[in-house]
């Protein structure tokens, strides 16, 4: 790598090349553009009167009108995205910014109208001839998975006035309760009380990135401070969380679905038996991951593990990190794949695309969100030490897979959350490996350990997550549950999957309320498990395969909203109904764990 990428300080991201500021001319003319295109395509939906048809014929007006707009509606959407990337970027790393918290509110708005025009769409679709559509329309022929999911859709759609109130009412209604989340947890502070006795006032990002410290009094101490801050939150986190889920559900029950999974299902191009597969393999494994945990503990002197030692660091302490050593070592990483994945992540170090700095006010975790064509933008909050290397690396996956996407229309590239974690997984592999295969056997423990870290976190803490999810929707279809409540449906999840391989008196009630992914979706939690083990087999076929494997490997990541999973599967031979092939993958994950025993003793 060149001198160009060094940097000293973490970065921040660059947004300068979407538009100059919020308040310059170019932003607002493009704001105004795309709301004079929404009005417009509003009357065009008017004219050609889209909504659901009183017959199936499809005639040449038909065809024409279904052309011109899916092209406009294509269009907009493309639009609009860049405006919503530019203003979220301001958002979540600047909870007190008010001139970007209008703007999102005013996009929320014309968001409600698009997807007004999409529910009319949808029935107009659902009522259509659909074969003889795509027969008589290239536009439509290149558009068929989508346009034959929208006939499910139309399947549970509620009547067109109930549709508009819904999406009228989402704003102050989901999205509102969302929006609160966001913008209170982001501003959270913490006080940690250290053990030489100093307190500091910390951002709740930062007293989380404390649960890596190597001092175990210093990862009880933040603990702590967790346990003594969210219940100053529980009351308005809890309302969020209430409203949100039964606003679902009364959502749900109106458009004809009896089990809050199934949409979530249907949104992720999954269907029953992929989950139950998936899940049995997972909790057939369980008993490894405690193996693993115990294993942990004794590394760290312990009987049993509480909560704060299950991201502590084991081994000798790891190598810090600097922002220049990550961004060359990913690039030469990726370079061992393709020329093209090294080249993506160079820009995106290069043109900054990644604002990495913790901060107050900056949200905690880490995304990536596609702005335009085929650039990105992440978020992550870095550490310095190997997982938030890690953590880059699988965020620039998902860089990678927008790249791969960028040829497709908005309605052709709309991935499901479970294969949207493909590219991020495998990605992450190779720089877990790399790192690996480089280190002497003595610096080996703490590298597994970051890994089996997260396939815990995602296999088996996901699940308990699931579980509470199931056991919300369940609950939430009867009266709103109280924080008490919420907390003790949470460890009684996370008693079920962790056994007695960590301390029950010791748990995180409170994962409910700082976990975003409640608040923006919906059983958010097993697409990760799918996504971590899809990508794990897919490594494993790149590995027997290399070139067969990079022959198809771009277009699977350019095609993953135009089939299904299972057929995207069945590219490289691997059949996701059965439970074989999610052993087979959590079989990788069953040797780290053995490696991890034998280096740790």
């Amino acid at each position: 790598m060149t001198d160009t990428l060094t940097q000293t300080t973490l970065p921040h991201w660059d947004m300068s090349p979407l538009f100059p500021a919020l308040g310059s001319q170019e932003f607002t003319r493009a704001f105004d553009g795309v709301k004079e295109s929404v009005a417009e395509l509003t009357i065009a939906f008017d004219a050609n009167d889209v909504r659901k048809p009183s017959s199936a014929t499809v005639d040449d007006r038909i065809v024409a009108a279904f052309d011109d707009l899916v092209g406009r509606s294509n269009d907009v959407e493309d639009r609009t995205r860049e405006l919503f990337g530019y203003v979220y970027a301001f958002v979540t790393t600047d909870a007190a910014n008010e001139a970007a918290q209008a703007r999102l509110s005013e996009l929320q708005i014309i968001s409600v109208d698009l997807a007004k025009l999409g529910k009319r769409f949808i029935a107009w679709i659902g009522g259509l001839d659909i074969d003889e559509l795509i027969a008589r329309s290239p536009v439509a022929k290149a558009h068929e998975f989508r346009l034959r999911k929208i006939r499910l859709e139309a399947a549970h759609q509620m009547s067109e006035a109930e549709e508009d109130l819904a999406a009228s009412l989402s704003p102050s209604g989901q999205g509102a309760w969302s929006k609160l989340h966001g913008n209170v947890t982001s501003r959270v502070l913490a006080d940690v009380t250290f053990p030489d006795g100093r307190i500091e006032r910390l951002p709740m990002s930062a007293v989380r990135g404390l649960a890596h410290d190597p001092d175990p009094d210093v990862r009880e101490a933040a603990y702590r401070a967790e346990m003594a801050t969210w219940p100053t939150l529980e009351v308005p986190m809890a309302a969020a969380l209430n409203s949100i889920k039964g606003w679902q559900n009364t959502l749900n029950a109106r458009r004809g679905d009896t089990d809050s999974l199934e949409p979530v299902l249907r949104a992720n191009n999954i269907d029953r038996a992929t989950l139950d597969a998936m899940q049995e393999a997972c909790a057939e494994s369980f008993d490894d991951f405690r193996r693993y945990l115990r294993a942990k503990a004794r590394t760290l002197g312990k009987d049993i593990l509480a909560w704060w030692d299950l991201s502590a660091p084991v081994g000798a302490e790891g190598r810090r990190w600097d922002w220049d050593e990550t961004a060359s070592f990913i690039v030469d990483q990726f370079a061992t794949y393709s020329d093209k994945l090294a080249g993506l992540a160079a820009r995106a170090f290069l043109e900054r695309w990644i604002d990495a700095e913790p901060r107050d006010g900056k949200r905690d975790g880490g995304f990536c969100m596609g702005v335009r064509r085929d650039e990105s933008r992440i978020l992550v909050n870095f550490t310095h030490d190997f997982g938030s290397v890690a953590t880059v690396a699988h965020e620039l996956g998902h860089a990678y897979h927008n790249v791969n996407l960028a040829h497709r229309t908005p309605l052709q590239r709309r991935t499901p959350m479970a294969l949207a974690e493909t590219a991020s997984t495998f990605c992450e592999t190779i720089v877990t490996n790399a790192m690996l295969a480089r280190a002497p056997d003595d610096e080996k423990l703490p590298i597994v350990a970051s890994s089996l870290e997260r396939d815990f976190a995602i296999v088996v803490e996901i699940h308990s997550r699931f579980l509470f999810e199931r056991s919300l929707f369940t609950g939430r279809e009867r009266r709103e549950l109280s924080a008490r409540e919420l907390c003790d449906a949470l460890t009684d999840a996370q008693r079920e999957v962790f056994g007695d391989a960590v301390d029950a008196t010791q748990l995180h009630p409170y994962q409910w309320a700082l976990k975003p992914h409640y608040y923006s979706s919906h059983y958010y939690n097993w697409p990760y498990t799918f996504g971590l083990l899809f990508g794990t087999g897919l490594y494993a076929s790149y590995r027997a395969d290399p070139a067969m494997f990079r022959s198809g490997y771009d277009d699977l990541l350019s095609a993953t909203g135009m089939y299904d999973a299972a057929d995207l599967a069945a590219r490289f031979g691997i059949d996701i109904r059965s439970v074989d092939f999610w052993r087979s993958s959590l079989d990788v994950v069953r040797d780290n764990i053995q490696t991890f025993e034998r280096l740790a003793r």
